[in-house]
């Protein structure tokens, strides 16, 4: 979505100047793309965030329930420490990219929009790249978490069947 929505943009060209019908329908699928766009990289790392808020509270939980050792809440609330900026930064990023593209749009017919178009588009490419860095380091730490979660699983079996429980 934020390759497309960087295409997209790209393919105005200067819009400033050129004004016809079509590439005023374009702009307009432009900005909601954008919306759209940062609408979806906000959820993303909202169920991010949420899924290492569950799961490290899981984790101590079921620690504290069968007596396991404390590395599993340790490992689980450094991944979750680890992932957080990366989230925030992404949410930020977009929200910037955000600000910077209404900025510079002459739809809003403000004066001087021209002069946001470069950091706009210095800030979508870079912001692309933040984003795209931040949902690779996510994707590792939620990885990361699952063997966590399977450690946690594996040890409670164990328990589990050594006092004759249902596994």
């Amino acid at each position: 979505m934020m390759a497309a929505t960087l295409i997209l943009g790209l393919s105005l060209g200067d819009f400033h100047k050129n004004h016809t019908p079509d590439t005023l329908r374009w702009a307009t699928v432009h900005r909601l793309a954008g919306v759209g766009t940062a609408l979806a990289v906000l959820l993303v790392n909202s169920i991010v965030v949420t899924y290492f808020i569950g799961t490290s509270r899981w984790c101590k939980e079921v620690s504290d329930t069968y007596g396991l050792d404390l590395s599993f809440i340790r490992r689980s609330t450094a991944l979750k420490r680890r992932t957080f900026p990366w989230a925030v930064m992404g949410m930020l990023t977009a929200v910037g990219v955000v600000a910077l593209g209404g900025a510079a749009d002459p739809a809003t017919g403000r004066a001087g929009t021209e002069a946001w178009v470069t950091p706009h588009l210095l800030g979508a490419c870079g912001g692309l790249m933040l984003i795209a860095w931040a949902f690779f380091v996510e994707w590792q730490n939620i990885h990361a978490n699952y063997q966590v979660i399977a450690d946690v699983l594996e040890q409670v079996k164990r328990i589990r069947t050594q006092r004759g429980l249902e596994v």
